[in-house]
């Protein structure tokens, strides 16, 4: 085999490291297009049995937006095992406990059926701000697009801006 070709075959089965920014995002629409990386869904390489897949690195996974009454009326089932054992818990309250828990448990129930699904979780890393160690991010040579585009803060607007602004009525 010639060099350049042996090469080639390497960069195939390479494994990418790619950032996505949650913030904003809702964390359902955002497990499918994780997934898409996490299990090599875009490679031409892709088939069920092998494992291809990315790791994907998630920031701001503590500023995360559920649609409508999604934090109020989502449920989230928990079991030890024991008998007595299972316990429901409002998405609020999952979300306070742990920021990342919500955004883990949608990528985790969008790979349903996928037989490899504990060990492609092993290459989701969730971070519920942007302290993300060195180690990590210095290997990240992607970025994953956000699924909708982030709203900008009234208080980020400089006073020009406000002042500019069309209005309806001048009080």
């Amino acid at each position: 085999m010639a060099a350049l070709k042996r090469v080639q075959q390497w960069a195939t089965f390479a494994r990418i490291w790619h950032v996505f920014d949650a913030s904003w995002q809702n964390p359902f629409q955002s497990a499918e297009l994780i997934k898409k990386y996490l299990m090599g869904l875009y490679k031409p390489i892709y088939h069920p049995m092998n494992d291809c897949g990315d790791h994907v690195i998630v920031i701001n996974s503590g500023e995360i937006a559920l649609p409508g009454e999604e934090w109020k009326k989502r449920v989230y089932f928990h079991h030890t095992g024991y008998p007595g054992g299972a316990s429901w818990t409002l998405a609020w309250e999952l979300h306070k406990k742990d920021p990342t828990l919500v955004l883990k448990k949608a990528v985790y129930n969008s790979m349903d059926g996928n037989l490899q699904r504990r060990y492609t979780m092993e290459r989701l890393h969730i971070f519920p701000d942007e302290n993300v160690p060195k180690s990590l991010m210095g290997n990240v040579s992607n970025q994953i697009r956000q699924i909708r585009p982030v709203p900008k803060r009234l208080d980020h607007y400089s006073e020009k801006e406000v002042e500019e602004f069309p209005k309806l009525i001048d009080y």
